[in-house]
C-alpha cells in the first residue's frame, strides 16, 4: 500500500514513475506495434536483426519526391537486411489529407512503393503514437533536449538490435551520401 501511495504522490508531482510494471518506459522501437496501411497489425519485433529506416511521409509536400529515393534505397539494400517503413501523418500543413486507401494508391501508382507503409497516424502533439515518443526521446539534440519531428520526411535509422542510431532532417535525401553511409555502416554489423 505504501508503494502505491508513493507512486501516486510522485505521479501527481510530475515525476515519471513505473509502479508494479505499469507505465514502463519503452526505449526500443522494436517493442511497438503499428497498424499497416491495409489495417493489419504490424509488430516491429519481427524486424529484429534488420536495419530499419522509419520516415514520416506525406503526399502533398515539397519533399514528396523523396518517395523515389526511399524506394531506390530499399531496392538497393533490402537483400542486405534494410527495411524502409513509411508512416503517413497530417500534422505538417495538412499535407497528407487522404485516407489510407488513397495514400496506398498514390504511393504505389506514382512512386511504385513496395516497402511497408503504415496507416496514417499522429506523430506530434497530444495524440502522438508511442513509437514516435520513443524515437524522439532516443535522439536528443546536442544540448540534450528532446526535439519533436520538424516536418514531413524526417528519417530515423534503427540498428539490428533496435537502437536508434541516426536521425536525418527532412531535407536530407534518402540516397544522400550521409544516409547511405549510415545505412551501410549498420548493415555491415553482425546480426544479433
Amino acid at each position: 500500500m505504501r508503494v502505491l501511495y508513493l507512486c501516486a504522490v510522485a505521479a501527481l508531482a510530475g515525476f515519471p514513475v513505473a509502479c508494479n510494471g505499469e507505465d514502463k518506459k519503452v526505449t526500443n522501437p522494436l517493442e511497438h506495434k503499428l497498424t499497416d496501411i491495409d489495417d493489419k497489425e504490424y509488430d516491429l519485433s519481427k524486424l529484429k536483426g534488420k536495419v530499419i529506416l522509419i520516415v514520416n511521409v506525406a503526399s502533398e509536400c515539397g519533399f514528396t519526391p523523396q518517395y523515389k529515393g526511399l524506394q531506390e534505397l530499399f531496392d538497393k539494400y533490402e537483400k542486405d537486411g534494410l527495411v524502409v517503413i513509411g508512416i503517413p501523418s497530417n500534422e505538417f500543413n495538412m499535407q497528407e489529407p487522404g485516407t489510407n486507401a488513397e495514400i496506398k494508391k498514390f504511393c504505389t501508382t506514382k512512386f511504385k512503393v513496395t516497402f511497408p507503409m503504415m496507416a496514417k497516424v499522429v506523430i506530434k502533439g497530444k495524440n502522438q503514437i508511442p513509437l514516435y515518443k520513443t524515437l524522439i526521446e532516443a535522439t536528443p539534440n546536442k544540448d540534450g533536449e528532446v526535439e519533436q519531428v520538424s516536418w514531413n520526411f524526417e528519417k530515423f535509422l534503427i540498428s539490428r538490435e533496435g537502437k536508434v542510431v541516426g536521425r536525418f532532417k527532412p531535407d536530407i535525401e534518402p540516397m544522400s551520401d550521409e544516409v547511405v553511409k549510415a545505412v551501410k555502416t549498420e548493415l555491415e554489423k553482425p546480426k544479433p
